[in-house]
């Protein structure tokens, strides 16, 4: 094997662990794990001792919530892992493979949060990063609520909590404050001055349920709305709907389960993302997949990832 080629296959290994060269000689970024975007404070303070000790002027903190550390030799790698603490702070990975999740905050102190995105988040993390799809990246997102910080729908997996609102006439004393505070105009005053919810422009936030004084409103179902097949970059995709209201204990088996999908579809595809091939397999087949593992949450029928033309006017 020649020097040059065997370089080559030196440095697709070293980003597969998250090594990634830079344009100085011997010179490479270290993209470090953080799921869900969230880390101790002592581990804060660590990272910085060490990027101070091997690394450059500053770090970067990635779109993707990582903390990157800029211009580290290579000769430094084992002393790096080695103060960074293996079990404490773990490199990510690129290439065909899992990245690490991304996660809002979740419900824990947001008050729009109605799920916890940063436990689906660890869990994802925990069973699933580094699986290789041997086709191209895959990435997943956990967004709490439909505000969408993480821009779930950009993502080859984007989950969004939801809540589906259900109503007591009898408990309702006609405040009119679940109207008012209805963005998407769901709910109206009726001709009792008691609200009538329509589905159709519902985006399922849970606002009504929260802003009721009396409990009339509750939630009925709470879970992950799942966009499937989203992806940025040189072709952006947005994902579409495949499930609603997945429950939380069971993300891991859906991204599982559509990793096999993708897989089996994709072969002998070379680097194609699930939206690609959604798009060339058609969005059905992908929701007749689910459907057999999951089917009270997949929907009866969705579109293909949408294409996002980024150069009109041109």
């Amino acid at each position: 094997m020649s020097e040059e080629k065997q370089t080559k296959l030196d440095l697709n290994n070293l980003k597969a662990g998250g090594f990634i060269k830079e344009r100085g000689k011997d010179l490479f970024t270290v993209r470090l794990r953080v799921p869900g975007g969230r880390m101790s404070v002592p581990r804060l303070k660590k990272i910085a001792e060490v990027a101070e000790k091997f690394g450059g002027e500053f770090v970067h903190l990635s779109v993707r919530q990582s903390i990157e550390l800029i211009n580290i030799n290579y000769k430094d790698f084992d002393a790096v892992v080695e103060e960074l603490g293996e079990k404490s702070q773990k490199v990510a990975s690129c290439g065909a493979r899992v990245r690490v999740p991304v996660a809002c905050g979740g419900c824990e102190y947001n008050p729009n949060g109605l799920v916890d995105t940063q436990k689906s988040a660890l869990e994802v993390d925990d069973k699933l990063f580094g699986t290789p799809t041997g086709h191209h990246k895959f990435k997943v997102a956990f967004a709490g609520c439909p505000f969408d910080c993480p821009k779930s729908a950009t993502n080859d997996i984007g989950f969004q909590g939801a809540i589906y609102p259900q109503f007591d006439t009898d408990a309702c004393i006609s405040c009119g404050l679940c109207t008012k505070n209805c963005v998407p105009k769901a709910l109206v005053t009726g001709d009792d001055n008691k609200p009538v919810f329509n589905n159709d422009p519902c985006i399922w936030c849970g606002d009504c349920v929260k802003v009721c004084p009396t409990g009339a409103w509750s939630e009925k179902r709470r879970g992950y709305t799942v966009r499937i097949g989203g992806k940025w970059g040189r072709s952006p995709l947005v994902g579409t709907l495949f499930a609603t209201f997945l429950p939380e204990d069971q993300v891991v088996a859906f991204i599982a389960s559509v990793l096999e999908w993708y897989k089996l579809k994709a072969e002998g595809l070379g680097r194609i993302r699930l939206g690609d091939t959604i798009i060339r397999e058609g969005a059905a087949e992908l929701l007749n997949h689910l459907r057999d593992q999951f089917p009270e949450y997949i929907v009866s029928h969705t579109i293909a990832p949408q294409v996002i033309e980024t150069q009109v006017g041109k």
